[in-house]
C-alpha cells in the first residue's frame, strides 16, 4: 500500500502566492535605483517649507513635523534598501551608473540627505533637543555634501568622456547633479551658527558661498541648453515633461541659499562683507525670482498641454512638481523676510498651497503604485 501526499488547494495557492511575493520582492529591489529619492526630497520640502512660511497657524508646524518625521522614515528605508540593491545586484547598480538618463538622478540621493538634515534642524528639534538635532544634522549635511559634490563632478565628467549625446538630449534631470552643491549651501547656512566661532565658522560660510556659485553657474549653462532644446526641438516626449520643473530647483533653492547665507553673514563675515551680502542677496533674489516665476508658467502650460492630450500618464518622474517647487517657496519667504514686500509673502502662501496639491497627488499615486507593483515592475521599452 502506497501513501500519496496531496496539497490541498488553499495550501497549494499560499505556496504559489510566497513564490510569487518573493519574485517580487527581488524584482523590486533589482529595479531600485536612485530616481526614488526624490520621494525623500519632494515630501521633505512640504516639511521645511512649512516652518518658516510667512503665514503661520495652529496646527501647521505639530503638522509639518510629522511630515518631516515621514520624510526621514522613507530616507532610512531607502537606504538600506538602496544599499542592499547595490550588494545583490551589482550588475543592475552599474547599469543605473552607466546610463545616460539613471545616472543624472544620482544627485538625488545626497539631496534627500540634505533636506532631511535641513528639516531635522528646523522641526526635529521639537522632537529630540536641539542638541541631537544640531549633532544628526552636521552628519547629514557632511554625508549629502561630500555625495553632492561627487556627483556634481563625476556625472558630468563621465558625460563629456563617455556618453554618446544626442543634440535633443537635454532634460530638467541634466540638473541633479548639480544642484546638491545649492542644497548644501542653504543648508550648511542655518549650520554656521553652530559652528565655534573664528576660523572654522570663517570656513564654513565660505565653502557654503563657492558651493552657491560651483552650482549656480553649472545650472545656468545646464539650463541655457534647456532651453536650446526645446526651441530647436520642441517639447519632449510626455515621459520627460514633468521634468522640466527641475529647472525652478537651482533657481529657488539658489534664492533660499542666498537669503540663508546674508542671515548667517553677521556672525562670521565683517560687517561691510555681511551688508554687503544681504544686499546681494535681495537684488540676486528679486531678479532670480522672477525668472523662476516665468519657467513656472512655462513648465505649468506645457504640462497642461501634454495632460489635455491625455499623454500625461503616471511615473516616478511626477516627483519633479514637488521639491523644485517647493523651492520657489522658501526662495519667496526669504524675499519676504528681507523686503517685507507683501508680493512675496502671498506668493509663498499661494506656491505653498500648489505644493500641497502637487504632493497629494503625486504622494498617493506612489503608494497606489508601490502597493499595486506597477512602479517595482522592469521599464520596457
Amino acid at each position: 500500500m502506497t501513501a500519496t501526499v496531496t496539497f490541498r488547494p488553499a495550501a497549494q495557492r499560499r505556496l504559489v502566492g510566497e513564490l510569487r511575493a518573493d519574485r517580487r520582492r527581488r524584482g523590486s529591489l533589482r529595479q531600485l535605483g536612485p530616481n526614488w529619492f526624490a520621494a525623500v526630497m519632494g515630501t521633505g520640502i512640504v516639511a521645511t517649507a512649512a516652518a518658516t512660511l510667512p503665514l503661520q497657524f495652529p496646527g501647521l508646524r505639530g503638522a509639518a513635523t510629522v511630515v518631516w518625521a515621514l520624510a526621514a522614515a522613507l530616507l532610512v528605508t531607502l537606504t538600506v534598501a538602496w544599499i542592499a540593491h547595490w550588494v545583490r545586484f551589482p550588475d543592475t547598480a552599474r547599469d543605473h551608473r552607466n546610463h545616460p538618463v539613471m545616472s543624472q538622478f544620482f544627485g538625488a540621493p545626497p539631496m534627500a540627505l540634505l533636506t532631511v538634515g535641513g528639516g531635522t534642524l528646523l522641526l526635529g528639534s521639537d522632537v529630540i533637543g536641539m542638541p541631537a538635532a544640531v549633532a544628526i544634522d552636521w552628519v547629514l549635511w557632511t554625508v549629502g555634501t561630500v555625495l553632492g559634490l561627487l556627483t556634481a563632478f563625476a556625472i558630468p565628467y563621465r558625460m563629456f568622456t563617455r556618453h554618446r549625446v544626442a543634440a535633443d538630449a537635454a532634460f530638467g534631470g541634466w540638473l541633479m547633479p548639480v544642484v546638491p552643491p545649492m542644497v548644501s549651501a542653504a543648508m550648511g547656512a542655518l549650520l554656521v551658527p553652530h559652528t565655534p566661532a573664528g576660523q572654522l565658522r570663517l570656513t564654513m560660510i565660505l565653502l557654503c558661498v563657492a558651493m552657491f556659485g560651483l552650482s549656480l553657474l553649472a545650472a545656468l549653462v545646464t539650463i541655457t541648453m534647456i532651453w536650446s532644446r526645446l526651441v530647436h526641438h520642441g517639447t519632449p516626449q510626455a515621459g520627460m515633461v514633468p521634468t522640466l520643473w527641475i529647472v525652478l530647483g537651482p533657481l529657488g533653492q539658489s534664492v533660499t541659499a542666498a537669503g540663508l547665507l546674508a542671515n548667517a553673514a553677521p556672525a562670521a563675515l565683517p560687517d561691510l562683507y555681511a551688508k554687503g551680502f544681504l544686499v546681494f542677496s535681495v537684488i540676486f533674489g528679486i531678479a532670480t525670482w522672477g525668472f523662476a516665476m516665468l519657467w513656472l508658467a512655462l513648465a505649468l502650460a506645457l504640462t497642461v498641454k501634454t495632460a489635455r492630450a491625455g499623454e500625461l500618464t503616471f511615473t516616478l518622474t511626477w516627483w519633479g512638481f514637488t521639491f523644485p517647487l517647493g523651492t520657489c517657496v522658501t526662495g519667496s519667504t526669504v524675499l519676504y523676510t528681507h523686503t517685507g514686500a507683501n508680493l512675496f509673502a502671498a506668493s509663498a502662501i499661494a506656491l505653498y498651497v500648489l505644493l500641497i496639491a502637487a504632493w497629494s497627488v503625486v504622494a498617493i499615486r506612489t503608494a497606489r503604485g508601490v502597493l499595486s507593483g506597477d512602479l517595482l515592475r522592469p521599464v520596457t521599452s
